[in-house]
């Protein structure tokens, strides 16, 4: 039987998964009448919620006596490293791109990690029935992208189809009658190179991780040498250098959605192995006679940390089941074992664990995920993280891509300059303006929700990593201080329209609040401390007016991420299963007065 191992990678919104449901359906994988859910590879809430891919899966279809072992992989670079680890199973690359958009940050970032592992790229060029669509230019722009990412000769010789994934087909020239996906597969088969069979003593690459309440974890890689068998007797090398001798339980290939239970895999294939306790993403599986190490998965590093601690607030415990600093690092370790580019640290303080990862929505999916299992915990400001190159200091900077209206490009060019961003280049087409920057990792935090607000919605942004470089010098924190609860108690209409004028609130009337919770923006830049709970006095005078209406603004609410970058460095997110509040690091107000005091005296600003 022939293998044909194919990753696919495309910009969030291109259209790969809509493309993959048709595929799945024209192989006949779903039976007859049975009901099928749209986007059937986004299986967790979240990404369905999100309509963005967050982890990367493994199916594989059965076309012309060939398995085609097709790898979806997420599309932001905040996932890249599930890009990054699940690429070593690949054989081959399937670039989708948007007959309309063209080429997109993300593209690049996901296409020049399959440039690096020489892996053969064949192109679908999608939605080439969108209105304003345009296949030829688009080609023009991926040609250039394959030279701008030195790609190989081999490369540049790349085969594609047109297709309108939503409508389920693919011509390999625009003319060709409009049929079915059989020319994409078809061109897989022909263009994807077969896998390289090695002889010789086991070798497979831990790349991935499943896990199973009945048999624990699973893991999941591809055959780099030799057989694998059932009851084969083989070695686990760690990536720390240790080595456990254990047997093979159970076998399975990807069949269709599923798993299909084999007694032996050959070199090349793709599996999933039972019986291998305490796997990780990255470890060698080899023979037990003769073992030898692969080489192990590099990952890009974190560009940014937070520090995540247990709830203390005056109210934890009462919306979650896991509020102790045990259970907040059991599972913050956990999900680092299964996503290679989270790093976790214990600190100095017994209760602080600093998380670092490749971005905002990166470290928000886990809270995310987090605050639905049940957990309650706080997280500090977002920091970025600084090397040293050279004796001098050096920060992440990220290549921004902005798709704005014609007239508002001025606001987004002025917001990003305060923020050390600086043009590479603009492009208008159709109404739009296309802009693209190079800005700290740094400017980047809050940058989004205040580009939302200030066009009206009608922003489109993306941003991937680039380099470091020298550090760009201070970028100016939130100007606007925050309006402080006083005390605790219920919130009370009456108070909140007597304080409007002092800037947004983030709460409702009869919101329950704690002393030191913050609860709206201050229009000034220092913090102003509120008594919310202050009723309507009813005595018997009654002024000679009338009472005045109230007319109470709605609460802004924040997303996570909104709330993650609102942050100032002495205030903490309090995250729980049904709230999210933010608050001082200290609550009460003389104890922060004598915080501040103390810290100006540590840095010699008071005599």
């Amino acid at each position: 039987m022939q293998i044909r191992n194919v990753a696919i990678i495309a910009h969030v919104d291109h259209g790969k998964t809509t493309l993959v449901d048709q595929i799945l359906r024209q192989c006949n994988v779903f039976r007859e009448g049975q009901e099928i859910q749209e986007r059937v590879m986004d299986s967790n809430d979240l990404e369905r919620e999100r309509g963005i891919t967050i982890t990367s899966k493994n199916f594989a279809i059965m076309y012309k006596d060939t398995r085609i072992n097709l790898i979806d992989t997420p599309g932001h670079a905040d996932f890249g490293g599930e890009v990054e680890r699940v690429l070593k199973m690949a054989d081959g690359v399937l670039l989708l791109v948007d007959a309309f958009e063209g080429p997109m940050p993300q593209t690049r970032f996901v296409l020049q990690k399959a440039m690096q592992l020489n892996l053969k790229p064949v192109v679908v060029i999608n939605k080439v029935d969108r209105k304003g669509a345009r296949p030829d230019e688009v080609l023009d722009e991926i040609f250039n992208l394959f030279v701008e990412l030195e790609a190989s000769d081999e490369q540049l010789e790349f085969r594609g189809v047109y297709a309108a994934g939503r409508d389920g087909w693919a011509v390999g020239e625009l003319e060709d009658k409009r049929e079915n996906l059989y020319p994409l597969l078809d061109m897989i088969i022909d263009h994807v190179p077969a896998p390289l069979v090695q002889e010789g003593p086991t070798q497979m690459l831990v790349a991935a991780m499943d896990h199973s309440d009945y048999v624990g974890r699973i893991g999941v890689g591809r055959i780099v040498r030799g057989n694998l068998k059932v009851k084969q007797q083989v070695v686990l090398m760690k990536r720390d250098g240790s080595q456990i001798t254990t047997v093979v339980r159970q076998l399975f290939v990807f069949d269709n959605l599923g798993k299909m239970e084999v007694k032996t895999v050959q070199c090349g294939d793709i599996c999933a192995v039972v019986g291998l306790d305490g796997v990780d993403i990255g470890d060698t599986l080899a023979d037990a006679l003769n073992p030898e190490p692969l080489d192990i998965i590099d990952v890009d590093d974190p560009t940014l940390n937070m520090s995540f601690m247990p709830n203390n607030s005056p109210g934890y415990g009462q919306e979650g089941k896991y509020v102790t600093s045990r259970q907040v690092r059991d599972r913050l370790y956990k999900a680092a074992e299964r996503d290679v580019a989270l790093r976790v640290e214990d600190t100095a303080s017994s209760d602080t664990f600093k998380v670092s990862g490749r971005g905002i929505l990166h470290l928000s999916i886990l809270m995310e995920n987090m605050r639905r299992e049940g957990f309650e915990f706080m997280v500090g400001q977002p920091q970025v993280i600084y090397k040293e190159i050279n004796g001098k200091k050096a920060e992440p900077v990220e290549i921004l891509s902005v798709d704005v209206p014609n007239n508002l490009s001025g606001t987004v060019i002025e917001f990003a300059a305060t923020r050390r961003g600086e043009m590479i280049s603009m492009e208008q087409r159709e109404g739009r303006t296309f802009l693209e920057f190079h800005i700290p990792s740094r400017g980047l935090i809050g940058f989004r929700s205040k580009m939302l607000r200030a066009t009206a919605g009608e922003i489109v942004m993306h941003h991937r990593f680039h380099q470091y470089e020298y550090f760009k010098g201070s970028i100016p924190e939130r100007t606007n201080g925050s309006i402080i609860s006083m005390g605790p108690g219920k919130t009370v209409a009456f108070a909140l329209d007597a304080l409007q004028d002092r800037g947004v609130f983030f709460v409702s009337p009869g919101d329950h609040l704690y002393t030191g919770q913050i609860i709206g923006e201050y229009s000034r830049d220092e913090d102003l401390l509120v008594n919310a709970q202050k009723g309507k006095q009813l005595s018997n005078m009654r002024a000679s007016g009338t009472d005045r209406k109230m007319k109470v603004a709605p609460a802004l609410r924040m997303s996570l991420e909104e709330s993650m970058e609102y942050l100032n460095h002495d205030e903490y997110l309090e995250v729980t299963p049904q709230s999210m509040r933010m608050r001082k690091s200290i609550l009460d107000e003389h104890e922060r007065k004598k915080a501040t005091k103390r810290a100006r005296l540590s840095d010699g600003k008071i005599e």
